[in-house]
């Protein structure tokens, strides 16, 4: 039995929210037929089944900033969610930092918090989309070795609390159940780089982790959901 709880947004608030954070999904358009089907289910399940799903990606900043810009922790707890669905699968994208940049102008937010975030994770772009022209190669830097830098942001991420259930299982469905595995990248039969699970690439992954456990137990205590298909 699913509990009744009172979201603090409207219906337009989390529509927006959740279109905007679709945007995000869909920034780098680079996405094979699983991801498609998922973004699909999401908007269905999460938004309308009349929406027409390409018109996710024609949300703008300006779109975003006029309703949710009235309340500047609506606005900081969304830019949250975007920078968590941006890294999510472990690679920021430049398009995906071209529109974080841009709702975090559109919407009054310092953007010196994403400044140490797109220095570290350029890393992680390389090494999950390496070059065949490069040597067989490891990736050197663990999650680790770029704490220091992104600490503050690791702390600001750990500060958004989910208090709406649609938002909820966007997040249980968008953000990976169990670390992504390593591989090897081979090209002709030669390895040319070894990329290792993503809880060890992604130095946020922690911060990602966290959120998805308190978007279950908010859907589970707080909601009465039961949450075995996010499992």
């Amino acid at each position: 039995m699913t509990g009744t709880v009172q979201s603090p947004y409207s219906e337009e608030q989390i529509t927006m929210w959740l279109q905007g954070l679709l945007a995000i999904a869909w920034a780098d358009g680079h996405f094979d037929q699983h991801e498609k089907a998922l973004i699909t289910s999401l908007t269905e399940a999460e938004l309308a089944p009349q929406l027409d799903l390409d018109s996710q990606t024609k949300v703008t900043p300006e779109d975003v900033a006029r309703v949710l810009g009235p309340d500047p922790v609506m606005s900081e707890n969304f830019l949250r969610t975007a920078v968590m669905v941006a890294i999510a699968d472990g690679v920021y994208s430049p398009d995906e930092d071209a529109l974080l940049q841009a709702y975090c102008q559109q919407l009054n937010m310092n953007p010196a918090i994403l400044e140490s975030l797109r220095s570290t994770l350029a890393q992680m772009q390389s090494a999950t989309d390496p070059s065949p022209h490069s040597p067989s190669q490891e990736f050197a830097p663990p999650a680790d070795h770029y704490t220091p830098v992104l600490a503050p942001v690791q702390e600001w991420l750990d500060e958004l609390n989910i208090q709406d259930p649609r938002l909820a299982r966007f997040l249980c469905k968008m953000i990976p159940s169990q670390c992504p595995f390593e591989r090897d990248v081979t090209l002709f039969g030669r390895k040319v780089v070894h990329i290792p699970a993503m809880c060890k690439l992604n130095p946020l992954y922690e911060q990602l982790v966290g959120l998805r456990f308190r978007s279950l137990s908010y859907l589970a205590d707080d909601c009465g959901e039961d949450v075995t298909p996010y499992l």
